[in-house]
């Protein structure tokens, strides 16, 4: 009898060596939390990959497969068919069921790939990928056999339990959520942050995002895009934590009080000290920006030189070898570019100079925040009276 399964592939994993079953332990706590809700779901270890079951019935590719999708750490996965059986007759007539189930009537070519890791199997692996295609193509006339360059392939793989499949659905890979440390992501509404953020959670970071809100500067509707973004980002984490921070009197006070032409610098700096307080709050080891180099005034190499001195972590800056049209690209394929475009303000963005510095000295900006004697109390006050929202 067959069983459909889902053949779940991990990737650079498997180049890991002692601690290897750590990130699985963790791939398989994600697969888990995604699919208990809805079954008795199992997952199976076997060499190189997992296999997921439904101890409840038929599993459902289509219901199942969206649930691992989003998962980091997994590099395909595979709708397949398991065979207790792995007799020959079987085998033929599983292998029929499979192909005419995905691909019906349609006209195409495919060829049969056998894979023989149980070597007391009676067939060599070439002989059963002949005979196996010489069966398909005497009960499917609309398949032509085509080795070099076919549209499907039959992979067949005989260990304990024989295994079919032809179809590979590749995912995000990356490494599982949560297996390397905690940073916290300076999340504001545009296009850059979310992606810089999702990225270090594919690297398998635990990120929690930090919003600085500041209304009436800013609108209600631009915290709800920002919150609508942090769950798109929950959809691949799992959880995600949002701290919301209000910003509107520190940012009023450099306003009056420092030179327009640097007030972003102040403002960032400002921005990243908070974070910092959160981080260090949190146990975190890091911080997150969106920052790309030379994209806009603050992020040249001597802006980022400048902000990156106010922190005692170190910052982590994955767009920074981008060009915009590679986030546009990324954010576009994750599913937060649609809602960054939203026409709502963040507050990098309501007091921007016209000609602001590019190339911004430390030791001036580090003597004029010196006589901002508010600033330390306008921080410890906007990260203490910060919203925290889990999602």
């Amino acid at each position: 009898m067959a069983e459909k399964v889902l053949i779940v592939k991990y990737g650079e994993i498997a180049m890991r060596g002692n601690n290897k079953y750590i990130f699985i332990n963790r791939l398989i706590s994600a697969i888990r939390k995604n699919l208990d809700p809805y079954g008795n779901y199992y997952v199976v270890r076997d060499p190189g990959r997992l296999i997921v079951e439904n101890r409840d019935g038929e599993l459902d590719y289509d219901f199942t497969i969206p649930k691992l999708e989003t998962i980091f750490g997994l590099h395909s996965i595979c709708p397949g068919v398991r065979l207790e059986d792995n007799s020959f007759d079987t085998i033929c007539k599983e292998a029929l069921a499979h192909m005419q189930e995905f691909y019906g009537d349609k006209e195409m070519t495919f060829k049969v790939n056998t894979r023989r890791a149980n070597k007391s199997y009676p067939m060599h692996s070439m002989e059963m990928s002949m005979e196996v295609g010489a069966y398909l193509l005497d009960h499917m006339p609309n398949m032509r056999v085509d080795v070099k360059h076919p549209n499907v392939t039959l992979n067949i793989e005989i260990r304990n339990s024989t295994y079919l499949h032809s179809k590979t659905i590749r995912t995000y890979g990356g490494l599982p959520y949560g297996s390397n440390g905690k940073a916290v992501s300076l999340l504001s509404g545009g296009i850059d942050s979310p992606v810089a953020t999702w990225m270090m959670a594919k690297r398998g970071v635990e990120v929690e995002g930090v919003y600085f809100h500041s209304p009436p500067y800013t609108s209600e509707w631009a915290k709800e895009k920002v919150i609508d973004l942090a769950k798109r980002i929950a959809d691949f984490t799992g959880e995600f934590r949002l701290y919301v921070v209000p910003f509107t009197e520190l940012q009023l006070y450099l306003l009056d009080n420092t030179a327009h032409d640097r007030l972003t610098i102040h403002l960032k700096r400002a921005m990243m000290r908070a974070a910092e307080m959160i981080a260090h709050k949190d146990d975190a080891l890091a911080l997150v920006t969106g920052e790309s180099v030379g994209q806009v005034a603050s992020q040249t190499m001597q802006g980022i030189q400048v902000i990156n001195a106010v922190c005692d972590l170190p910052v982590l800056r994955p767009l920074a070898g981008m060009d915009k049209a590679e986030i546009i690209e990324r954010a576009e394929k994750i599913g937060t570019f649609e809602i960054s475009i939203r026409p709502y303000e963040d507050c990098c963005t309501v007091f921007v100079a016209k000609h602001p510095v590019t190339k911004p000295r430390l030791n001036y900006i580090e003597k004029a925040e010196h006589k901002l004697t508010e600033l330390d109390r306008l921080l410890e006050e906007a990260v203490a009276n910060a919203e925290i929202i889990d999602l």
